[in-house]
């Protein structure tokens, strides 16, 4: 059974996937955890086996739903030890195609939601001197993915400001971490249009939502800035730092061609 140093936790985007075996490693771990999704039903069955477990539904696509887990965050009276930044969506296709107004969801959830509620975090977390943020990113955050655009695009951001905040919160007790996992079998595949990645990608170039979530977990716990789980997906980090931008840049291009 994993032992974590968090007393309490919040995880959005836990109705499935990563979310939900985070909250179920962490339930394992006896932590007491509060679960964020639209989906209140599936957050219920969850939350039903371990004790101590709460759910919040929101929609983190909306300003109310923003609010919520903020103030839920910043309560000084029942402060929350971990938060995790679990919950985003992608959208794959050709972005001269695809609808504007999806693309506007998938920044504010992914961006704008991730932000405020790490200002919250960390706003709480500074003032009490200690606490641990998860953003979950992707490593697609470090090199340009034509046929998912937006979504690269907002998961470095997601990158870049996690980085920034471990450094402004070095020395507080403050752990901010970004965990940037390659391709995962969840329902992110149905919900951003890439089921077809599944026969596409060999078995080997896959994770496990529970391989990447206990990487995840590990990794805030020791205060690691960036967790890429897998040595495939190590090695791909590691050549987009030292290949020409230009170059990887036309070579991904190529790759989505080619899955189309």
């Amino acid at each position: 059974m994993p032992s974590f140093p968090f007393t309490t936790a919040l995880v959005t985007g836990a109705s499935s996937g990563i979310g939900a075996e985070m909250a179920r490693q962490l339930g394992r771990a006896g932590v007491p955890t509060v679960l964020v999704a639209r989906r209140g039903d599936k957050l219920r069955e969850i939350a039903e086996q371990f004790d101590g477990f709460s759910v919040l539904e929101a929609d983190l696509g909306t300003a109310a739903g923003q609010d919520a887990v903020m103030e839920a965050v910043g309560n000084t009276e029942d402060p929350i030890d971990l938060v995790v930044n679990n919950a985003g969506f992608g959208t794959s296709g050709q972005f001269a195609e695809l609808d504007a107004d999806r693309l506007g969801d998938e920044v504010e959830l992914n961006v704008k939601a991730l932000t405020r509620i790490s200002n919250a975090a960390a706003r709480a977390m500074a003032a009490r001197g200690s606490g641990y943020l998860l953003n979950v990113s992707s490593v697609a955050s470090f090199q340009a993915a034509p046929g998912l655009a937006v979504y690269a695009a907002t998961k470095a951001y997601v990158t870049s400001l996690t980085e920034a905040l471990h450094e402004e919160l070095r020395g507080t007790g403050v752990h901010v971490t970004a965990l940037c996992p390659g391709l995962t079998k969840t329902e992110f595949q149905e919900h951003s249009n890439t089921t077809e990645y599944e026969a596409t990608f060999p078995d080997f170039a896959w994770t496990s939502a529970e391989s990447v979530a206990a990487a995840g977990l590990d990794g805030v716990a020791k205060n690691k800035t960036i967790v890429v789980p897998g040595a495939l997906y190590k090695g791909l980090v590691v050549t987009s730092d030292i290949t020409p931008r230009a170059f990887a840049r036309r070579l991904s291009g190529l790759a989505s061609s080619i899955r189309r």
